[in-house]
């Protein structure tokens, strides 16, 4: 029996390094900037849809309004760099603060949304998510309006452009998965898993239910921010109907 789970694990570990040597070579085989947008692509949807199943998937509160936090970051990207006039690589130390600002608003959010359970929680995300959607359309003094937002210009070759978000995406993924699988192996896991299982009766054994769901919820909104303002920086622009969109950000509603 200890051999056979030795060989398992042996066997697993082989395969996550013959991953991560493929991951890391992947620009360097398919040159192509097509085949590489599509990977920086991938690895976005990787991110924010391990960051999405670490709460809706572990806690079973299916949240359809997680393009909240994708597009809010995008946007704390833009317009701080607009106001603080920062240009060219320097843009990237306000990444923190794409995160940040997923985070600070995932407090009031999850606040109110998480009193309330499963299919009214669906209904309160969906009347959140519109809000911020309707606020980032009308408030054309901070984000543009219609017109959206412009990326600060990056002034790096147009044959490494991709691959250097390639790896800046690649490593995204790899944190939020790495949080993902800690999240799940550590006690709050098994909280969040006896939430998803029966609310009620994990309240009854000694979880303090609100505060497991909030705090994989801040968890997720963070991760969530912070990838929305990679790909602010990536694609160059925002607009309401792309940064702030359920299906259009990472097809998970």
């Amino acid at each position: 029996m200890t051999g056979t789970v030795s060989r398992r694990r042996a066997a697993a570990g082989l395969a996550l390094v013959l991953l991560a040597v493929v991951a890391i070579v992947f620009p360097v085989v398919f040159s192509s900037p097509v085949v590489t947008n599509y990977a920086v692509y991938a690895l976005i949807f990787v991110a924010v849809v391990t960051a999405w199943n670490m709460f809706s998937g572990f806690s079973g509160y299916i949240s359809l309004g997680q393009a909240v936090f994708f597009g809010s970051g995008a946007y704390a990207v833009g317009i701080a760099a607009k106001a603080w006039h920062i240009t060219g690589v320097g843009v990237f130390v306000l990444l923190p603060l794409a995160a940040a600002v997923g985070a600070v608003i995932a407090v009031p959010f999850g606040l109110i949304a998480l009193r309330v359970r499963r299919h009214t929680f669906i209904v309160v995300t969906i009347a959140v998510f519109f809000i911020f959607q309707l606020m980032a359309f009308n408030l054309n003094s901070f984000t543009g309006g219609t017109i959206g937002m412009s990326a600060p210009f990056l002034p790096w070759s147009p044959t490494t452009f991709n691959d250097r978000f390639y790896y800046i995406t690649l490593g995204c993924a790899v944190v939020a998965v790495v949080l993902a699988v800690l999240v799940k192996r550590a006690r709050f896991g098994l909280q969040l898993r006896a939430i998803r299982d029966d609310e009620d009766r994990a309240r009854g054994l000694g979880v303090r239910t609100m505060r497991v769901k909030l705090a994989v919820f801040v968890l997720s909104a963070t991760i969530t921010g912070l990838v929305g303002g990679v790909w602010f920086l990536y694609l160059t622009q925002v607009l309401p109907q792309s940064g702030l969109t359920r299906c259009s950000t990472c097809r998970w509603c």
